[in-house]
């Protein structure tokens, strides 16, 4: 047994070498030397062997059926070799026997990332980060399944003291910086991306990271002089293509629009997994249509949704549902004689209340959005789901939303009030005198509750042509699985989109709401006089910072909705009848639009 106890010491001590010919050794006197076989497969495994090391873990699970380790080793080296299949058999083997540990539970995980079963990895992880709280790899795997799975608010709440963790590495710094920049936590992917930067001042992937934060926080110069500095990386396949990713994207931000349609169309054709075969096919249309070719640009919409649909049924399954309704909060409305005794004396004034801008999404209200934030008596907050979680406060007091909102009494109507401006708290903070501007496009459905809880708001509905909204839905990758799955055709987002504003003219008609529309078109053809027009309708003094939205958003920097690569452009009627190109595509919508076409005058 003095080769096999010599064969693992030399492996603790990272002698690669010196192991395998101990093994082997041991192995050449006693063929059946369980620990000699041991090291000789974590040796294969070391050197990326992962087949030769599968053989013999597989052998050890015979010679020793109930030893764990055997099947957790074998598991580990065949989902390294990509037999996802057996390898899941051989950590459900070690779950069996007894193996309840965070190590099985994480490499379990793991596996069901692969696989892209993303509820089982977010649940496996989940028990293992139980059993071993303070492991950083582990709680980072935890974050991104949850992120995966639609769960941003799990994955911010798993990632949140991250500095007291153990075990971070460079590499597994850059990952933690990409994700909270996914979660939108700007300030906080970036110091982690400095200190990995700090660690490691020649990692390319810590460049590579910092140089998509710097994209998504609009500091394009910058983004695009450190990426010039870059030697592209050709030994390392995933790098490889995160550098192509990275050269595509700025490619497209500068106007180079046939260089990143044909990166954008290798990264499709060779993407892996499926999440980044949708979000490349995305990318591609959108070059496709700058560059004019439409035809092309469909294709790969169309091969866009069916992918993220696919990715949906794996990471999101819940969301899949026959009967599950995107719009299902317009299904419910006010009850007339309820509303009528809605106790109003004591409801905030306008100028304690926040200021919502409403519509279906890509109407133009991150353009209204940066205007109002410019002025200093305004602040956003990007788009939250504060009004929805006030609904849910309102409705854990028993009446129902929205049809008995008129049995909440007063304590009740001002402690959801109170549970609104403290979520508010945790995103901005408001100067004396300074007013909230909501912006969250469809809180347009939650007409009830800003009646209920804030009367005198104003409210900012921005309308645009039906066919330009429906069309620029169609080309986003939304995220957010109900309104992804709304949005996979024309004709599915055109009859959402109608009845969005049925239920909102049908309950304007019954709440009186304070409101101004904001037509699109005339909007940005006539910038000034509508901004101006927009102020006196707020009650606020002109301010001339409102004339240059795109010089506050460039300032502001991380911008979460998909127009943040827009709006620090200077306003224009660029965009006003895109979706002309693409009519013969709409024959089926436009007989959904068309009481709104009519109601509006819009022309087709």
């Amino acid at each position: 047994m003095e080769a096999s106890r010599a064969a693992l010491e030399h492996f603790r001590l990272g002698r690669i070498d010196a192991a395998e010919q101990a093994s082997l050794k041991a192995l050449r006197r006693q063929p059946r030397d369980t620990r000699a076989l041991a090291v000789l497969g974590l040796v294969h495994n070391a050197r990326g062997a992962y087949r030769d090391a599968a053989a013999v873990f597989q052998r050890l699970t015979k010679l020793e059926p109930t030893e764990i380790p055997h099947w957790v080793n074998w598991g580990t080296a065949l989902r390294a070799d990509g037999d996802f299949e057996r390898a899941l058999a051989a950590y459900r083997q070690a779950l069996a026997l007894g193996d309840e540990g965070p190590s099985l539970l994480f490499n379990l995980g793991l596996l069901h990332l692969d696989r892209t079963e993303y509820s089982e990895a977010q649940t496996c992880l989940a028990r293992a980060c139980a059993r071993a709280p303070r492991d950083a790899e582990l709680r980072y795997h935890f974050a991104r399944s949850c992120y995966y799975c639609v769960l941003n608010d799990e994955a911010r709440a798993a990632l949140r003291g991250w500095q007291v963790l153990e075990g971070w590495t460079v590499t597994l710094l850059a990952e933690l910086g990409t994700l909270l920049l996914q979660l939108g936590d700007t300030t906080e992917a970036e110091s982690v991306l400095r200190l990995a930067l700090d660690q490691a001042p020649d990692d390319v992937r810590v460049r590579l990271r910092l140089i998509q934060l710097d994209e998504r926080n609009n500091r394009l110069e910058q983004a695009c002089a450190a990426f010039a500095q870059l030697a592209q990386p050709v030994d390392d396949g995933e790098l490889a293509a995160e550098f192509l990713q990275t050269e595509a994207l700025l490619a497209q931000r500068t106007g180079n629009h046939a260089e990143a349609r044909n990166k954008y169309h290798s990264l499709a054709s060779q993407a892996a997994q499926i999440y980044d075969r949708q979000s490349a096919l995305f990318q591609l249309a959108k070059a496709h249509d700058a560059l004019g070719d439409q035809d092309a640009a469909f294709s790969a919409l169309l091969q866009a949704h069916q992918a993220q649909m696919e990715f949906l049924q794996q990471s999101a399954a819940r969301f899949q549902a026959p009967e599950r309704d995107p719009l299902a909060i317009a299904n419910y409305s006010c009850d007339a004689a309820d509303v009528a005794k809605w106790e109003l004396q004591h409801a905030p004034r306008t100028e304690q209340s926040p200021i919502f801008i409403v519509a279906f999404p890509r109407s133009g209200t991150t353009l209204l959005e940066q205007m109002l934030d410019a002025h200093p008596q305004l602040q956003s907050m990007d788009e939250q789901p504060f009004l929805q979680n006030a609904i849910d406060h309102m409705a854990a007091f028993g009446p129902a939303y929205p049809e008995q909102l008129g049995q909440l009494n007063q304590a009740q109507l001002d402690r959801t009030r109170e549970h609104y401006w403290s979520l508010v708290s945790s995103k901005v903070t408001l100067a004396p005198r300074q007013r909230l501007v909501d912006k969250n496009p469809l809180n347009l459905l939650r007409l009830p509750a800003i009646r209920r809880l804030f009367p005198q708001a104003r409210v900012i509905v921005a309308i645009r042509h039906p066919c330009d909204v429906v069309l620029s839905c169609f080309m986003q990758h939304f995220r957010a699985p109900d309104f992804a799955i709304l949005c996979s055709s024309l004709h599915g987002l055109a009859h959402g989109y109608r009845r969005a504003f049925d239920f909102w003219y049908q309950q304007a008609a019954l709440l009186g709401p304070v409101s101004l529309e904001v037509r699109y078109e005339s909007f940005v053809g006539e910038f000034e006089s509508h901004a101006r027009g927009i102020a006196e309708f707020l009650q606020l003094p002109w301010d001339d910072a409102m004339l240059d939205p795109s010089r506050h958003a460039r300032e502001r920097g991380f911008i979460s909705t998909p127009s943040y690569s827009q709006v620090v452009q200077p306003v224009s009627t660029r965009a006003v009848g895109r979706w002309r190109r693409y009519a013969r595509h709409f024959d089926e919508a436009i007989v959904a639009l068309q009481p709104y076409l009519q109601r509006w005058r819009y022309e087709v």
